[in-house]
């Protein structure tokens, strides 16, 4: 491809994506003629079509496209992806991974490579952060798992967290230790992710028989810094709470730095409760208690339900089926005894 590059005058990468047929609208006609040129002066295929390729019944169907629009920004699908490899190497087959970073043009040229890849079994088709999506067309011609996404009801197999179970376990953690004032810090509230959590929370508080108090919740943005300002209003409250529920880790590390600042021990004066359980959850002071969000187990029930589907043959209803994840209890919170 170096050789490619050189004759045609363009660099590698574009050379790569021209012969790969992933060039979409990004790179001219003019330049993708100029490197083809190129490739047919030097004799140059691709590794896949060095050789007459092999008839579609000779070929061992053994691999999972898994397709994310991102993956590179968060924690979260990669752990997904780790669960839907381990399971499926488990299986006796391999997973293929491919970020499109929602470019509608990336996305076609990664379907239409799945589709014309006689060893791919089917698809598992993914989302960063829970929403609903608009199918692919494409995907009407392959088996197909939605993970962390769904779409119409009951048209196709979706996993995704079970948010609301998560936010009532999360806050249930919390009045078992006896508050009865929990702030409640969560994510932007136009997400799914947020609109559950919070659905999760006052029905905790509901089954607590503890009146729902607006005032005692801020919306949030997942970073550390609004976590800080927004615990900061909260325990400058004329009646603040002795315990505050954060819509994720991040938000969590801002609300201790905020108690810090207000001179506050966790948890003899506050306790604090994450959602998440990412990595740096283990080493705040103390250890931040959280709920984990089963992004693992949930990228391991997307790879089974597909095999089950295509190679057990099992008739699996067209449904949503929602992951829940464990409570996780540290240092950041304890019984309330004022």
């Amino acid at each position: 491809m170096t050789d490619v590059a050189r004759i045609a005058g363009v660099s590698q990468s574009s050379v790569s994506l021209v012969l790969n047929e992933m060039s979409g609208s990004r790179i001219s006609a003019e330049t993708q003629a100029r490197v083809l040129e190129a490739a047919h002066k030097i004799g140059y295929k691709l590794p896949g079509v060095r050789h007459d390729p092999p008839s579609q019944a000779a070929v061992e169907k053994d691999t999972i496209a898994f397709i994310v629009d991102e993956i590179s920004t968060s924690p979260h699908p990669v752990v997904s992806l780790d669960g839907a490899r381990d399971y499926a190497f488990e299986q006796g087959f391999l997973v293929s991974a491919h970020a499109t970073r929602s470019n509608p043009d990336l996305e076609d040229a990664v379907l239409r490579a799945v589709l014309r890849d006689p060893a791919i079994i089917g698809v598992i088709y993914a989302t960063i952060f829970t929403r609903r999506v608009r199918v692919p067309e494409q995907l009407r011609y392959v088996p197909s798992v939605l993970l962390n996404c769904y779409a119409e009801p009951r048209q196709h197999m979706a996993i995704v967290p079970g948010e609301v179970a998560g936010g009532f376990t999360a806050t249930a953690h919390l009045t078992s230790l006896g508050h009865k004032r929990i702030g409640f810090i969560n994510g932007e509230p136009w997400m799914d992710a947020a609109v559950d959590r919070l659905k999760g929370y006052k029905q905790a508080l509901a089954t607590a028989d503890i009146a729902f108090d607006e005032s005692l919740v801020r919306d949030g943005d997942w970073l550390p810094l609004r976590g800080y300002e927004a615990g900061l209003d909260l325990l400058s409250m004329q009646n603040p709470p002795t315990a505050i529920f954060c819509g994720n880790d991040l938000m969590a590390i801002g609300a201790l730095e905020a108690a810090a600042e207000k001179g506050l021990r966790v948890p003899e004066d506050l306790s604090v409760m994450g959602y998440d359980d990412q990595e740096l959850a283990r080493y705040t002071h103390p250890p931040l208690s959280t709920l984990v969000l089963p992004n693992y187990e949930m990228g391991q029930k997307a790879a089974e339900t597909l095999i089950d589907m295509v190679i057990h043959h099992k008739k699996l209803r067209p449904m949503t089926v929602k992951v829940d994840g464990p409570l996780v209890v540290r240092g950041t919170t304890m019984t309330w005894k004022r």
